[in-house]
């Protein structure tokens, strides 16, 4: 399938910049999966408007403040010449953590890159934090090992310094509200470098009555990494490969999705996270015979139309960006007709969009 059939216009001011004052004060589209037909609700409807009988699987993880900003201490880790010396003493070098290889090294995105080489140091705060770029790997990743320069551990200096991994869409820098609200509610995992934005609708009241309607609600980690936001390159989406993501599917989660199905009770993931957990377990689940197997493993499956999903009947998820693995996966859920025509609805009916915006219910 070409890219460019995923495609949609979208003014800029339809993008939401910040969240509003209520989680669940957003909008919400409820797209039906097989007719197309689409109605306009609030979320806060969200708990009236299921069945009774649904499974809701919810992703647990929890944003980590990924993005750094340091200076250069030298380059490949020597003291800067007379002439350089201003150069390296004020040239900011931004490190986006992605994935976490032990408490001091993780897989990183440097800016600027070609400067950063191996053997390259960067300081952070005052100093009290030194890391160190190791190597260099695919994607324009390097390995980076962090070394604390006072009593405190890595990891408080990186939830101290570093900052919330806003997307680059959000066109501001990051506040301290946003340490919480690009957080769910429920987020108790770290791990994300990006929220699982269709849980940020929910509040502990949204969760009490879900529960009150007799719905049942377990959980999963996913930890959002590159494979959630990684563009598509190429000109058709068959040539694309999925970037890696963790995740964890707990026992009693992996027992209740199963005698859901087996009851014939609709699954209903909160996220495209849950989504390509769960069918990326189910997928290897099913060279044993088993519908899902609890476990941690990483998820590889890219899924666009004509994927066959073997687990999720339903779906709450925000609105995704043109040309991504994000809109295929949805249009392969639902359709990519009836998908992007509830988009140009959305659009038209002035919907906020993205991370901090409104969000779709399809079932």
């Amino acid at each position: 399938m070409r890219l460019d059939e995923f495609d949609y216009v979208l003014p800029h001011d339809q993008i939401a910049q910040r969240p509003l004052d209520r989680r669940d004060a957003s909008r919400m589209l409820l797209l039906s999966r097989a007719a197309g037909r689409y109605e306009d609700h609030l979320f806060a409807e969200f708990p009236n408007l299921l069945q009774g009988n649904e499974l809701v699987v919810l992703n647990n993880a929890r944003v980590i403040p990924a993005r750094l900003f340091g200076r250069r201490a030298g380059l490949h880790s020597q003291a800067p010449s007379r002439a350089t010396r201003r150069e390296h003493l004020t040239s900011e070098v931004e490190v986006f953590l992605t994935r976490q290889v032990d408490p001091q090294t993780w897989e990183a995105l440097v800016r600027p890159g070609r400067k950063m080489q191996p053997g390259e140091r960067v300081l952070f705060g005052v100093g009290e934090l030194e890391a160190e770029i190791l190597s260099r790997g695919a994607l324009g990743l390097r390995t980076v090992r962090f070394v604390s320069r006072d009593r405190r551990s890595v990891a408080d200096h990186l939830e101290r310094l570093g900052h919330v991994p806003l997307p680059p869409y959000i066109h501001r820098l990051d506040e301290s509200s946003d340490r919480e609200r690009y957080q769910t509610v429920f987020a108790t995992r770290p791990g994300a470098i990006a929220a699982p934005t269709a849980g940020l609708h929910f509040t502990p009241g949204t969760l009490e009555k879900i529960r009150g309607r007799g719905v049942e609600i377990c959980e999963l980690t996913l930890e959002v990494g590159l494979g959630t936001f990684q563009p598509i390159h190429g000109e058709t989406l068959e040539g694309h490969v999925m970037h890696e993501e963790q995740y964890e599917i707990p026992s009693e989660t992996a027992e209740r999705v199963k005698k859901a199905r087996a009851a014939g009770r609709p699954v209903l993931a909160v996220g495209t996270t849950v989504v390509r957990a769960l069918e990326d377990a189910a997928l290897r689940s099913a060279e044993s015979g088993d519908l899902l197997t609890a476990g941690k493993a990483e998820a590889r499956v890219f899924i666009y139309p004509g994927f066959r999903f073997r687990v999720v009947d339903a779906l709450l998820t925000n609105f995704h960006l043109p040309r991504s693995t994000l809109l295929a996966l949805v249009c392969g859920f639902a359709s990519r007709e009836n998908v992007l025509t509830a988009y140009r609805h959305a659009v038209q009916s002035s919907y906020r969009f993205y991370s901090y915006g409104d969000c779709m219910l399809i079932r």
